[in-house]
């Protein structure tokens, strides 16, 4: 899972969370985690002025590879496809009106009824 917001600096801020639920041995949380800091770091200029959070939503599929080689390949073609997407042009932020005002979308207030 992936999420990413402009945080009003010039630098980016990367999150990592990965939990004993979805990677239970230690060697598995840590080999994600460098492996996003080393697309990070090499990708960083792209990711200016934002804040990704990248978390572990699946078991990782320890059993389904022959090999720790194929298992880097496969989790730096996962990485890599979502740090792409953080790349992407940011939509614009939504406009926040100012304290006491209505918000735009809002329906005037009716009058109230005669007593």
């Amino acid at each position: 899972m992936l999420y990413v917001r402009a945080n009003g600096q010039p630098q980016a801020r990367l999150g990592i969370v990965v939990g004993k639920k979805f990677a239970p041995r230690a060697a598995e949380r840590n080999l994600v985690k460098r492996m996003v800091r080393e697309l990070f770091r090499s990708r960083q200029d792209q990711f200016a002025g934002r804040d990704i959070l990248l978390r572990l939503q699946a078991k990782f599929p320890r059993a389904d590879f022959a090999s720790r080689s194929a298992i880097r390949r496969a989790c730096q073609a996962e990485l890599g496809s979502l740090l792409d997407v953080a790349a992407r042009p940011l939509p614009p932020a939504p406009s926040v009106p100012a304290s006491g005002e209505p918000p735009a979308s809002a329906a005037p207030a009716a009058p109230p009824a005669p007593a």
